[in-house]
């Protein structure tokens, strides 16, 4: 294409903005109002959303009836798809991928963290306190990833190599049979048995109508006594209520959490004070260089867009991922 015109709802001052000025033939307008885009959205070819809020984005994309491509920031949708966007042909991509090894790795770390309670030795270390104890070995026990994605993947690698049998819950589970990470694939009608086989659950799916609230209750009473939550998703994902029950009762031996109900997550929660949680503040992807890395996936699939290429991370609408 000869020219492309680009609305980007960010906040001007946004550092990483200066990366676009590398596009080629393109006129960019940024903002984080309604307001300015009046002159620019009616001629817009893109929406580029980097940080807008979701009415923001809905007032915005009413104003360009012209828009071709959307693309978001962030891997998840939640915060970005709205009825009109969702039956529109517009196609939309996200950063899906960006952040997934950074995600696996955090899931390890939790692993170990468990495994080897870092939270006693360092806790006798402060105390000045020599205190043996014995420690988990994972080599042999069973990681079950609910929600096999891109970040499911990552975390399926990382527990391969380290000798964990890994057991990963996706809605076509026939599309892991030939994964050499994965030991054992299940449906969404075994979920239960995967929870009951698994030392640790690693939450990674997408925030859905379907998937809100898929552990819960009765699927911590499923669990292994000994087994541990471990939460890179999406916070709604979970019954937070139900979490807190279960941790508070020993029902489960823990849960490592970077994603919550409500962020920044309130003062006083029970998470806070629970000796048995991990709680990381949805920041486990926060690399030094993470916003760089989405805006050059940007930067990638514009280039696709304006040769007219088949782009990366179409999302499927209709499923929400």
């Amino acid at each position: 294409m000869d020219h492309a015109n680009i609305l980007v709802l960010a906040d001007p001052a946004t550092p990483q903005l200066v990366m676009l000025q590398t596009l080629p033939k393109t006129t960019i307008a940024v903002g984080d109002t309604p307001e300015a885009f009046v002159q620019t959205a009616p001629v817009a070819d893109v929406i580029l959303r980097w940080s807008a809020d979701l009415t923001v984005f809905e007032q915005v994309w009413r104003m360009a009836p012209r828009v071709r491509w959307v693309h978001s920031c962030s891997a998840g949708l939640d915060g970005v798809l709205f009825p009109e966007l969702a039956a529109s042909p517009v196609p939309l991509t996200n950063a899906r991928g960006v952040f997934s090894e950074i995600l696996g790795e955090f899931a390890i770390g939790a692993v170990l963290f468990f495994a080897k309670d870092f939270r006693r030795l360092v806790r006798s270390q402060m105390a000045g306190v020599w205190d043996e104890f014995d420690t988990v070995e994972i080599h042999g026990q069973s990681v079950g990833i609910v929600g096999y994605g891109d970040i499911g993947r990552a975390v399926a690698w990382r527990a391969h190599a380290l000798g964990m049998k890994v057991l990963a819950l996706r809605r076509r589970p026939e599309l892991a049979r030939d994964d050499p990470y994965v030991t054992e694939a299940f449906g969404a009608d075994r979920k239960h048995e995967l929870l009951a086989r698994s030392d640790y659950v690693v939450a990674a799916m997408p925030l859905t109508p379907k998937t809100r609230g898929m552990i819960g209750q009765p699927e911590f009473e499923a669990m292994k006594s000994n087994a541990v939550l471990i939460n890179i998703g999406r916070g709604p994902v979970v019954d937070e209520a139900a979490l807190v029950r279960a941790l508070e009762s020993k029902r489960m031996r823990g849960a490592a959490l970077d994603v919550f109900d409500n962020e920044p997550l309130p003062a006083g929660h029970p998470f806070y004070k629970l000796d048995n949680v991990l709680l990381s503040p949805h920041a486990a992807d926060h690399t030094p260089d993470w916003k760089e890395r989405t805006m050059r996936l940007f930067l990638e699939n514009f280039e696709r867009f304006r040769r007219g290429e088949p782009l990366l991370n179409i999302v499927d609408k209709r499923l929400g991922y």
